[in-house]
């Protein structure tokens, strides 16, 4: 519906300050809540960053996924009358999403991620990494000429980034790891969600624990990364989302470390760990500066995901040691 737009123009912001019932009874179509939409994010300043990038993008994603509606619909559809429960449905979406400030994919319980939906809710991240762009290609940087045969997906939540590789990459096994059962129990009806159970499985314990004694052609590991000034600072939106995937010290390494230390032992001597680490990319290179990580550059955005093979962690180990 992007193109619809350019005919529309973005109105003055107003609070959201009628009763429910005057908004339902003034308000019909689909364009009358999309100019409502906008006109009251704009009015309470929020912040985008789960999965859309401005006032207008958030307003067609809520009023989209509350008619239930595909986002590539015919854009006809503006002009189309809203049921009475659907107005209110949108009308208690955008409440949540102004007053209580959660972000829009907890609401809808869905997500896209990689050009996939995933399930999720308050108990895992919205899948939001870069990182999608290297599933998209079939990690084609390190596996050109076949796909990995063993993936690990270390700090899984909802499953995003293991799940939309097997999609992506049909011949590839993918173990899912996390601390969180809460988290697992998402990824798992994200393994059902899409059909393939034949090649994810999804297990519990700390870090590598699960998996102790695999090896695997393929780590990858979205972990908690945001040092404590970050932490702080970041918006409410945030505080939705489960502190235990978020956090990691002051410096946002805590876990890092760890996976520096004992990733070799668990890829195979052709083996790649991929680790993003966001804004903490800084602290990375001023703790192991004569370390060649290889930081990568994405099309659509992002920074942060380094990779270093198998063996380049055999042979930086002592640095990695302390």
């Amino acid at each position: 519906m992007s193109d619809v737009s350019a005919r529309m123009p973005v109105p003055a912001a107003a609070p959201l300050s009628l009763d429910d019932d005057t908004l339902i009874d003034e308000l019909v179509t689909v364009r009358d809540y999309l100019r409502l939409a906008v006109s009251v994010f704009n009015a309470h300043d929020l912040y985008y960053g789960h999965g859309t990038d401005s006032a207008w993008d958030e307003a067609v994603a809520l009023v989209l996924g509350a008619l239930r509606l595909p986002h590539d619909v015919d854009p006809a559809i503006i002009d189309a009358r809203v049921l009475r429960i659907e107005r209110a449905r949108i009308i208690t979406l955008l409440r949540a999403r102004t007053v209580e400030r959660r972000p829009l994919p907890y609401l809808l319980g869905e997500s896209f991620y990689a050009g996939f939906a995933f399930n999720v809710d308050e108990r895992v991240l919205i899948p939001r990494s870069p990182i999608a762009e290297l599933i998209e290609s079939g990690f084609e940087l390190w596996f050109e000429e076949r796909d990995p045969a063993h993936m690990l997906d270390l700090c899984a939540g909802s499953g995003c980034i293991g799940i939309a590789a097997a999609l992506m990459m049909p011949t590839t096994h993918v173990m899912l790891a996390d601390i969180s059962e809460d988290a697992l129990d998402v990824a798992r009806a994200n393994i059902t969600r899409h059909d393939v159970g034949a090649r994810v499985r999804a297990v519990a314990g700390d870090l590598f624990e699960p998996v102790d004694g695999q090896r695997f052609d393929l780590i990858v590991s979205n972990p908690p990364y945001v040092d404590t000034s970050d932490l702080g600072s970041m918006p409410a939106e945030f505080g939705h989302e489960p502190a235990l995937a978020l956090g990691a010290g002051p410096d946002g390494l805590d876990l890092v470390r760890r996976m520096l230390r004992e990733a070799r032992d668990y890829l195979t001597d052709e083996g790649v760990l991929l680790v993003e680490v966001g804004n903490s990319e800084r602290h990375v290179i001023e703790t192991w500066p004569e370390v060649p990580f290889l930081w990568l550059e994405f099309a659509r955005g992002g920074h942060g995901v380094f990779a270093l093979t198998a063996s380049q962690l055999e042979q930086w180990a002592p640095s990695f040691a302390h």
